[in-house]
């Protein structure tokens, strides 16, 4: 989308100035008001009228420049509009004067927080999971945060939007909460929670953080583009199965951690009775057939895998009978 945001270009003046312009101005107009009161004791009543009806409009007057008056603080904006026609954005940092028929719209350009409760989720296999965001966004693009999307609905108050900053970043917050949301399941139903249910070695959510994260930013920042909004960063920060299979996908892992367990045990304990057995046969300390050899392989086995302590037996008789 084109950037039609651009910079306010009508009169700016120093807020000070204009202060003190003002303060003048409202003080010759009471005095003004005075002097025609007294012209209208002493008889003078045609030129006490002019004069006190040229003080009450010049009060008037003095009243709606007040209105021009405003103050920014740094990464903020004001949105003016001319009778309802975009105008700009002034972004100026100090205390400034436009004129007051200018409507004007604070916002902020500060970055923000989004952390979203788990959401419940099927991955590319089905299983329900549950899963989190963390996300850092800003306004970027000021036309479109209040001209391309609807910030009046979505506000929880909607009186409040354009004469208040905080409503109108709340409407803001609610519609990244809103599109958060969708991307998340979006890109959590493209891959398989572990590597157990996915196949050829495919990325996974458990396994592959950097690639969904990066997911996560580009899905996002095509959907908040619209309303003029910045990612500045995404990640999953919860990850779980739903509490529905959390107890039975335990087991399945426990189980999986056996198997390889025992697997490492296995391969520790052949190793280990082929180096006893050549130990013995290089020293000749005795001379097994391959019945007692299959014996004692079937006993050192035992006694290597078996989740209890071995039991010694002492043998009192000759290996040869």
């Amino acid at each position: 989308m084109d950037n039609k945001e651009y910079t306010f270009k009508g009169t700016v003046m120093n807020g000070f100035l204009m202060l003190f312009v003002n303060i003048s101005v409202l003080i010759l107009a009471l005095a003004s008001i005075v002097y025609s009161i007294i012209l209208l004791d002493d008889s003078n009543g045609a030129e006490g009228g002019w004069l006190l009806g040229g003080s009450i409009l010049l009060i008037a007057i003095n009243i709606i420049m007040w209105f021009g008056l405003m103050m920014l603080e740094p990464n903020e904006a004001n949105v003016t509009t001319w009778f309802g026609k975009y105008s700009g954005t002034f972004s100026e940092t100090g205390f400034y004067w436009i004129c007051p028929f200018y409507g004007t719209k604070k916002v902020s350009l500060r970055a923000r927080n989004l952390d979203a409760e788990p959401i419940k989720v099927n991955d590319k296999t089905g299983n329900p999971v549950m899963i989190g965001l963390v996300l850092v966004w800003k306004l970027k693009d000021t036309y479109k945060a209040l001209f391309e999307v609807d910030s009046q609905t979505m506000a929880s108050n909607p009186n409040t939007v354009g004469s208040d900053t905080k409503g109108l970043m709340n409407a803001l917050e609610n519609f990244v909460r809103v599109q958060s949301d969708a991307a998340l399941r979006q890109v959590a139903g493209q891959y398989a929670y572990d590597d157990e249910d996915s196949k050829d070695n495919e990325p996974t959510l458990r396994s592959s953080a950097d690639e969904i994260n990066e997911q996560l930013e580009q899905k996002l920042d095509e959907r908040l583009a619209l309303a003029g909004i910045e990612v500045v960063e995404a990640r999953i920060n919860y990850l779980a199965y739903a509490p529905e299979i959390a107890a039975v996908m335990l087991r399945r892992q426990q189980a999986s951690a056996i198997i390889t367990a025992r697997e490492k045990i296995v391969e520790g304990a052949v190793s280990m009775v082929k180096m006893a057995l050549d130990k013995l046969s290089n020293d000749n300390i005795v001379d097994l057939d391959d019945d007692k050899k299959a014996a004692m392989v079937s006993n050192l086995l035992v006694v290597l895998c078996g989740d209890d302590s071995a039991q010694p037996v002492v043998n009192t008789g000759t290996l040869n009978h």
